[in-house]
């Protein structure tokens, strides 16, 4: 364990008083960190897990305490999320309902996309945006891997989102960027670049980010505000900030065992502080976590923008975007009329775009993501060759979420792992064409069978191990 920065102590010691300090700084240093995962309901046979379920998180649904590793099938299949339990509690204070339309502005790695887009069930829309090129890429392997059918995945700045979408969300998640107070026993280098002229510049950026959100929040919406820092002035200060500026209004959150409140006296001593949430690393749950609930003013001008009037238009406006012609259909159609579709899936034919021979239904229409840099609007069916189609990895997690008959189940752990290395396997089977592949029941990936009772691996490239 590093060294606390003596700034560091001196000023938790004088937040805290010298006896709850110390209990603080020796949780720090007695690294006993706690690990959690999530199933997802969304998966077909999500229950059917190799890990033990016997230390169920509290405040989580189908959330517990255990480690599990990215070479493991539930992980790969997308049937599980390893996240550290205190991150689950932002998302499940969002109290997200089918239907509705959210956004994730600080989303990667995807533990709480994962989460927002399993609540939403396949109904409303999920953007989940990330401004690293590098941790987008992540946060898309994620959701992909989850079968969600209505996540847009950006990758872009506030600002620029919030042009596209005044006014438009239900529901914004912001786990902001922020010093990393609480991830100093999970990550020790945190301590390295920490300072109080770190913390201050945190505390800058999160209010751009939200003053950004504020123009994308409908009158009334809820907004999530959550940091894994316990700095007050990027806690409790920026919520005040936000409640006297935008005439936000703190909602009260449920407060489970080893939760405790917000201190208002290290913001402006609104009592209404004490409704959010700190999770100390003495409190046992997992690591450093503060988050709260507040709601919108039930007026249309939350911020100094205006909203843009444009004419709806009828066909998507993306110019490589095409509607799928008889021909296109019909070669679609030959492989995937095997597998049992989910309900968002059925009417592809009359919902699929053609875009460079890249087959995809849209949740969101592509004019409002115009000049946005998008990777992944809905689900991506697969691509169109030289008179056939070739379904995509996106389509096989998707089609995990029901019962399937097109199915190779490998039966070793040896074929597994060769296949997740991008191996062709030899199989018994009395199928033929494009199958799902799956190991232990779980399915993660399309193949091909041959004449030759060859499994033909369509595993992705990029995630091979």
């Amino acid at each position: 364990m590093s060294q606390l920065p003596e700034e560091f102590v001196s000023k938790y010691q004088s937040l805290l008083g010298e006896k709850e300090s110390q209990i603080f700084f020796n949780a720090i240093k007695n690294d006993n960190t706690k690990k959690g995962f999530r199933l997802n309901s969304l998966k077909n046979n999500f229950q059917q897990v190799s890990y033990s379920l016997d230390k169920p998180i509290s405040f989580a649904d189908n959330a517990y305490y255990g480690i599990v590793s990215g070479r493991d099938i539930e992980w790969v299949s997308g049937t599980v999320y390893s996240q550290d339990p205190s991150a689950m509690y932002p998302a499940i204070i969002a109290d997200i309902q089918p239907g509705e339309r959210v956004l994730d502005l600080c989303a990667a790695p995807g533990g709480k996309s994962t989460a927002l887009a399993e609540k939403l069930a396949g109904e409303g829309i999920l953007v989940a945006n990330e401004i690293s090129s590098v941790r987008a890429k992540i946060l898309r392997e994620n959701l992909e891997r989850w079968g969600a059918t209505n996540v847009v995945i950006t990758n872009e700045s506030p600002e620029k989102l919030a042009t596209k979408f005044v006014n438009y969300f239900d529901k914004i998640v912001i786990d902001a960027p922020c010093s990393g107070e609480g991830m100093f026993r999970k990550d020790p280098d945190a301590m390295e670049y920490w300072s109080q002229d770190y913390v201050i510049k945190c505390q800058i950026r999160q209010k751009e980010i939200i003053s950004q959100a504020v123009k994308m929040i409908k009158p009334g919406g809820k907004l999530v505000y959550s940091t894994c820092t316990y700095a007050p002035e990027e806690d409790e200060q920026i919520v005040s900030w936000l409640v006297d500026k935008y005439n936000f209004r703190i909602l009260p959150v449920k407060h489970y065992q080893g939760m405790s409140s917000g201190r208002p006296e290290w913001a402006d001593n609104n009592e209404q502080l004490k409704e959010t949430i700190r999770l100390w690393f003495q409190d046992g749950v997992g690591e450093g976590q503060f988050a709260a609930l507040v709601q919108a003013p039930d007026t249309a001008e939350l911020g100094t923008f205006n909203k843009s009037k444009k004419k709806k238009r009828k066909n998507n406006s993306n110019t490589n975007a095409q509607r799928l012609d008889k021909k296109q259909q019909q070669l679609i159609d030959k492989v995937i009329d095997k597998f049992n579709l989910p309900t968002q899936l059925v009417d592809w034919p009359k919902l699929a775009f053609n875009s460079n021979n890249h087959v995809y239904l849209p949740v969101v229409e592509d004019s409002r993501l115009q000049g946005l840099h998008v990777l992944n609007n809905g689900v991506e069916l697969g691509i169109l060759k030289k008179n056939r189609f070739e379904p995509g990895h996106q389509l096989a997690e998707v089609l995990g979420q029901n019962h399937q008959k097109q199915v190779v189940e490998l039966q070793s752990e040896d074929s597994y792992q060769r296949f997740l290395h991008g191996e062709t396997i030899s199989i018994t089977t009395d199928l033929i064409g494009f199958v799902l592949v799956s190991y232990q029941g779980h399915i993660f990936s399309f193949g091909k069978v041959g004449g030759d009772k060859m499994l033909k691996n369509f595993y992705p490239k990029g995630l091979r191990k």
